[in-house]
This record gives C-alpha cells, sequence and structure tokens, in this order.
C-alpha cells in the first residue's frame, strides 16, 4: 500500500525536505553497498521479518478495503495544504480524491482502467488513463505492498547490500517483477520497516530524473504498522512533495461502483483525488498513477551498487 500512497503523494507537491534527507540521499548515492552486515541474512528473511514487523501476513490477508483521509502539501509559495481520500480495495481497485477552492479532482482505477477527472486544470471531462499510467497503476495499487507474498507475485528480490538512510542503516532489496521491472526498496536493519523505495523516474526538462520515497512517522492502525508521512524527492528537482496520513478505516464497505468509470454528473461531488507516479499503498515499498494536475515528489533513488548478492527467487 505505501507504493501506491506514493503514487497519490506524486499529485502533491513540498516546499523542502527535511533536514536530514539530503544528507541521507548524498550518503546513500556516493557509499557503495555495504556487504558484511548483510551478509548474515537472506533476501527472503529480511522479507519475512519486514512483513512480521507490519504487523504480519494473516492481519494484511484480513484486509479487504482501506480508506486513508489526510492532507497533501501543494508546493509553491504558500505551500497549500490540501485534503485527500484515497480508498483502496483488493485485489487492485483504487480511488483518490483531492479538493481544492470547491472543486473536487479525483483518479479511479478499477483494476483493469483508470480514469481521471481534473477540473483544477479546467478539465472537467472524463478522461481515460494513458498506457503508461494504467501500466503505474497496475503496478502500485497493491494494497498491501509488494514484499507480502512477494514470490507468488512472481517477485524476485535480491539483497544488494547495506547502505545509510537518514542516520538508519538499511538493507537494501532489489525487486525484479514478473514483468522484469526492476525497484529497490530499503529496509530499516533493526526495525524492519521501510525507510525508503525507488519512485518512477520523471521527466523534466526534457531529461530523466531518478525519484525516490521516504516512509517515516510508522503508527499501528487495527493491527497493522504503517507510514503516515510519506515525503517524495526528485533528483536535481526544487523541492520535495509530502503526504500526510491523518485516519486510516480498514474494511470499511466500498461498492464496485466506486472505482468505475465516473459520470459527468458526479464529477463535482467526490472528493479529490491526487495522481502519483502511482506507488501504493500505506505498506511501504509502498509505494503510488496517474495525475490530477499536480504530480507526486519521489525522493531521489541513491544509487546502490550490487556487491555479493543474496537471492530470494521462486
Amino acid at each position: 500500500m505505501n507504493r501506491f500512497l506514493s503514487l497519490a503523494i506524486q499529485g502533491a507537491s513540498v516546499v523542502t525536505l527535511l533536514a536530514s534527507a539530503p544528507a541521507a540521499l548524498a550518503g546513500s548515492s556516493a557509499a557503495s553497498a555495504q556487504t558484511a552486515g548483510a551478509a548474515h541474512m537472506s533476501a527472503a528473511q529480511i522479507v519475512d521479518r519486514n512483513v512480521a514487523a507490519r504487523g504480519g501476513q494473516q492481519a494484511w490477508h484480513a484486509v479487504n478495503t482501506m480508506t486513508m483521509s489526510g492532507q497533501l502539501e501543494a508546493g509553491g509559495t504558500k505551500n497549500t495544504k490540501l485534503p485527500f481520500t484515497m480508498t483502496l480495495k483488493r485485489p487492485r481497485k483504487s480511488r483518490i480524491e483531492v479538493r481544492f477552492n470547491d472543486q473536487t479532482a479525483f483518479q479511479v482505477y478499477d483494476g483493469a482502467q483508470g480514469w481521471k477527472v481534473r477540473p483544477f486544470l479546467g478539465r472537467n471531462e472524463v478522461e481515460p488513463y494513458s498506457p503508461a499510467e494504467a501500466r503505474a497503476a497496475a503496478s502500485w495499487a497493491e494494497l498491501d505492498g509488494p514484499l507480502v507474498d512477494y514470490a507468488a507475485k512472481g517477485t524476485r528480490i535480491d539483497v544488494l547490500g547495506m547502505e545509510m538512510v537518514e542516520g538508519h542503516r538499511a538493507y537494501v532489496l532489489k525487486l525484479t517483477m514478473k514483468d522484469n521491472t526492476t525497484r529497490r526498496i530499503w529496509i530499516d536493519a533493526s526495525s524492519f520497516l521501510e525507510l525508503k523505495s525507488d519512485g518512477d523516474a520523471r521527466k523534466l526538462d526534457g531529461k530523466m530524473h531518478n525519484v525516490a520515497i521516504f516512509y517515516r512517522d510508522y503508527r499501528k492502525e487495527g493491527g497493522l504498522v504503517m507510514p503516515h508521512t510519506l515525503e517524495t524527492v526528485v533528483v536535481g528537482a526544487r523541492g520535495t512533495h509530502k503526504l500526510i496520513v491523518d485516519k486510516v478505516t480498514v474494511n470499511q464497505p466500498a461498492d464496485d461502483t466506486l472505482f468505475a468509470k465516473p459520470q459527468l454528473t458526479v464529477t463535482k461531488v467526490t472528493h479529490p483525488a491526487p495522481v502519483v507516479g502511482v506507488n501504493p499503498v500505506l505498506s511501504p515499498g509502498t509505494h503510488p498513477a496517474a495525475s490530477t494536475g499536480t504530480r507526486p515528489n519521489a525522493s531521489a533513488n541513491a544509487a546502490a551498487h550490487p556487491s555479493p548478492r543474496q537471492s530470494a527467487s521462486h
């Protein structure tokens, strides 16, 4: 779920990164992965510890729907905070709404197709997801994140080594998905919770920029442990994007029509939804899809140089 939240952040923006983030990025990009500390744990063992730290596989399997609400920092000189509501439903349905000046922008994904309404940009019609947005939504809209049941999903995980992230020693995991796309996740070596993950690279000024998402402020929600602050950093870009979760509701009824193609008559009656390069999920790794006119920020991906690696493949 962290991954999907990450998508949502892409629709928001933040003025500055926490003071510790730049140091974390610099340290992680400058230092090659250290293998000494990682050698004693396999990828499978690290993932098992992570899932247990987040509440356990059984607790996540019991979740069918999840609704989160909070604020997105829109950035700019005033850094306006926009209220958002995000609803996720298995297997891969999602709806995000963001409100601003009595208008609601939103995006929905029914598990196969997605649509967006962006009144902030003067677009009051229902627009379909682009092929790239649909692929991103399919990749990110996992309620429990990429590490839970990773083998069943056809994902291979390798341990690249260890790095420092915001003062924490972290295992660097490389995930190779079923479609051969790859993504890295940094797991705290003490708490075994996600500290950071790769976001979807973004094109700015004609160039591709790496993106990373930081996960902070973990709290318990109905037996689950989830981050309540997600911050995205784009390498080489000013400012960051932050999403703050104020409330989480688990297994609240959510009819499938909530995720169906919107009708123009209800365009202005729903909650706002930011678009994220898609990186959900309050479960980190989590990390969030289409865009509502604002874009999520992702923290710069620190380069992890593979060192003797261990892998868990299935």
